[in-house]
């Protein structure tokens, strides 16, 4: 990791129940500097939240048991002050809405591609924790 990553002083929480788009998430932000932290459920990201120290997190829409929009509910109950972003392969007028009404930061569709991802995240982080 080189001294001037942009992502040295940052965590991600990456929750997709798609074992294949959690890695290729991870794929993208770990050259970056991130530290990633990955889980395959809604709940498992919430236990993360609880312990671990998480400055973003990409969740994805369909999850069993807790939706992405549901587990940002719960996780800023957790901390307050986390930007997210929606990975979604149904980016629709409703999914947007509901992403809006929540404050994520942004909805990515999927197929994912690195640059519209890293572009996010960096912008998601400068906006919340300014620019370090």
């Amino acid at each position: 990791m080189k001294a001037t990553s942009p992502g040295r002083d940052y965590s991600i929480l990456i929750a997709d129940d798609d074992t294949n788009c959690r890695q290729a998430l991870r794929d993208i932000m770990e050259p970056e500097g991130f530290r990633t932290w990955m889980a395959s459920s809604g709940e498992e990201a919430l236990d993360i939240l609880r312990e671990k120290d998480v400055h973003l997190a990409l969740l994805d829409l369909h999850m069993p048991t807790l939706t992405g929009l549901e587990t940002l509910q719960l996780a800023r109950q957790i901390k307050a002050i986390l930007p997210a972003i929606l990975i979604t392969g149904d980016a629709n007028e409703n999914v947007i809405r509901q992403a809006c009404q929540l404050h994520f930061y942004s909805v990515i569709p999927k197929p994912i591609n690195k640059n519209v991802v890293l572009y996010t995240v960096l912008r998601a982080l400068a906006g919340v924790y300014g620019r370090r």
